[in-house]
């Protein structure tokens, strides 16, 4: 007669076995974890090129809006900022506004 204790534990290590082999038999052979690991990092590269050319993007907007910034600080346009109540079209030409 058989000892339901050992028949548990048989039945226990079988269900491991069978696990086991499920684990085993659903992973990805060397060559497809190769390749995916080949597209992470192609992916990460290109997301590092993006990141580059988006700082040198911000960097040349900061410099054209430092100019911008200084071109309206010069003295022609200063009338037209200290008006205050009155719309300034900034696309007029400033020599034939009357101050």
């Amino acid at each position: 007669m058989i000892n339901p204790f050992t028949s548990t534990i048989g039945l226990i290590v079988l269900l491991i076995g069978c696990a086991a082999a499920e684990v085993d038999s659903e992973r990805s052979p060397r060559a497809v974890l190769s390749s995916a690991c080949q597209e992470h990092t192609s992916l990460h590269n290109r997301a590092d090129v993006v990141e580059k050319k988006v700082e040198d993007t911000v960097g040349k907007l900061e410099v054209e809006l430092a100019a911008l910034m200084e071109a309206i600080e010069d003295p022609k346009w200063r009338p037209h900022l200290d008006n205050t109540g009155t719309p300034v079209d900034i696309l007029e030409d400033p020599v034939n506004i009357q101050s």
